[in-house]
């Protein structure tokens, strides 16, 4: 989905909706202006689904919206405030935007340098190979020691290949993906944002604690949080209705984000919003980083690639030759 443009649709919506204009009629003018894909054959439907009247609740719920949205759209709907909850939806999907753009351009930076490393990588490998076994040296009846020269030879390019596989698999496999993102920097730090930005998102919109915990847990599917999200909320059952007390044993989330959000008291909301504004803005600083060190570690990388190649060889030449000699 295009967070950029699911924003601004939330945004210009609930301007609508205050000037008094109906849902549907407002979702059939704005999804009218959207290109076409995905997100506007659901805005189209949702549209047609209230038109013929059915209940908001239900016409959300069989469309392929995301959950935290559908939730919310609910909320809206009960409390009376739609408009409200759709500008703070608007909010929480250009952050996410902004941050996620700048994490996919680092991704696809990576993806780059690592398939150019690796074609350089093979090309090397192929054409000194070439040069070792065609060399003028074998007609003095030289031959070099296969094994080392084909592991000296082709390390680099096996090892740079299973990274572009793991890269490749990151980029295409959901659940290879979110696995990762809880471990690589920037990313964990993205998610943390994440999960803050949502949990303030629903108790601010008046959703409960035990409510809200089951939506999240229900986002991060397959990821490390949501094994001690589950345990947040069986120690909520459980009668702890402190944060300090239901997160005490946690290991994924870091204590800074459980201590900031703990330390909100009564206010758990505004805890998980200072949270999420403080890893979201670690998660930009990273990027960052990372983006600016790429160049030259990529290139001091790629240097060290080519003597680690082109070394064996020669030395294996330099050796035939004093053996001739």
């Amino acid at each position: 989905m295009n967070y950029d443009e699911f924003a601004f649709f939330n945004q210009q919506l609930a301007a609508m909706l205050r000037d008094g204009i109906a849902l549907e009629a407002a979702l059939k003018r704005l999804s009218a202006d959207m290109r076409q894909g995905v997100l506007r054959a659901e805005l189209e439907r949702l549209a047609a689904d209230l038109s013929s009247g059915v209940p908001l609740r239900e016409a959300a719920r069989a469309r392929k919206l995301p959950d935290l949205y559908r939730q919310l759209l609910e909320v809206g709907v009960a409390s009376n405030d739609l408009p409200g909850i759709l500008t703070l939806l608007s909010d929480y999907y250009l952050r996410r935007h902004t941050i996620w753009t700048r994490l996919k351009g680092l991704m696809v930076y990576l993806a780059i340098v690592l398939a150019c490393s690796f074609l350089l990588s093979c090309f090397l490998s192929v054409l000194l190979s070439y040069f070792v076994h065609s060399t003028f040296l074998s007609a003095f009846g030289w031959s070099p020691n296969p094994a080392p020269l084909f592991l000296s030879l082709w390390l680099a390019p096996i090892v740079l290949g299973l990274a572009c596989l793991v890269m490749f698999l990151a980029m295409t496999v959901p659940r290879f993906r979110r696995v990762l993102r809880w471990r690589l920097p920037a990313f964990r730090e993205f998610s943390l944002a994440q999960v803050g930005s949502s949990m303030f998102l629903m108790l601010k919109s008046g959703v409960p604690l035990n409510d809200a915990l089951a939506l999240v847990e229900r986002l991060e599917e397959g990821t490390p949080a949501q094994k001690e999200i589950a345990s947040w909320r069986a120690q909520l059952s459980s009668g702890r209705g402190k944060f300090s007390e239901m997160s005490a044993d946690g290991k994924v989330f870091p204590p800074l984000f459980r201590w900031m959000v703990g330390n909100a008291g009564e206010d758990l909301g505004a805890g998980f919003q200072r949270a999420s504004e403080i890893y979201q803005s670690r998660a930009a600083q990273r990027t960052e980083m990372m983006l600016y060190s790429a160049l030259p570690c990529a290139v001091f990388a790629l240097g060290i690639m080519v003597i680690s190649q082109v070394q064996p060889a020669v030395a294996q030449v330099l050796i035939a030759i004093q053996n001739i000699g």
